[in-house]
C-alpha cells in the first residue's frame, strides 16, 4: 500500500502561501450533526466561500482548470464553496473546511502522470481466443447447430 499523500504538500504549502485566509469567506449556520442540546442553539456548521472567478492570486489558466474540475462546487457567480459539519465545534468545522479547501485546490491543480500503454502478453491472447473458440463451440453444441467433424 502507498503511503504517500495524494498530493504533493509542495503543492499544498505553495497554495497556503499564495491564498491566505483573509480572502476567504465563512458563514455559519445550525448544524444537523452531532451536538446533543446544542445542535438547535449554536451555529456549528461552516461554508466556505472563495471567489475563484475574481481571485487575483490566482492564472488564468488555474482558474479554467479549477472551473473545469470542480465544476460540481462552483456557483454560478464562481465562487467555489466547502461545507464542514463533521465537528461539534465551530473552528473545528472552520478548520477542517479550511484544509479540505486547500485539498481540494492542490488535487485539481495537480498533473496526472500520463498512462503508459502496455503490451498484451502473448500467451493470455492466446488463452482468450482459445476459451473464446470454446464458448463459441459449447454454445453450437447447444443449440443442436451444425458443426465441422
Amino acid at each position: 500500500m502507498n503511503d504517500e499523500p495524494k498530493t504533493s504538500t509542495r503543492l499544498l504549502d505553495n497554495l497556503r502561501r499564495r491564498i491566505p485566509e483573509e480572502h476567504l469567506s465563512f458563514t455559519f449556520t445550525r448544524s444537523g450533526g452531532p451536538g446533543g442540546q446544542n445542535v438547535n442553539k449554536v451555529s456549528t456548521r461552516v461554508t466556505l466561500r472563495f471567489d475563484l472567478a475574481g481571485s487575483g492570486e490566482l492564472s488564468e489558466h488555474e482558474k479554467r482548470t479549477l472551473l473545469t474540475r470542480l465544476a460540481g462546487r462552483v456557483t454560478k457567480d464562481g465562487h467555489l464553496r466547502v461545507v464542514s459539519m463533521r465537528h461539534r465545534t465551530q473552528l473545528a468545522n472552520r478548520r477542517a473546511a479550511t484544509e479540505r479547501f486547500y485539498e481540494l485546490l492542490a488535487g485539481a491543480l495537480a498533473q496526472s502522470k500520463p498512462r503508459k500503454r502496455t503490451r498484451m502478453p502473448r500467451a493470455a491472447r492466446e488463452r482468450r481466443l482459445r476459451d473464446k473458440a470454446h464458448r463459441s463451440l459449447r454454445k453450437q453444441e447447444r443449440s443442436g447447430g451444425h458443426r465441422d467433424e
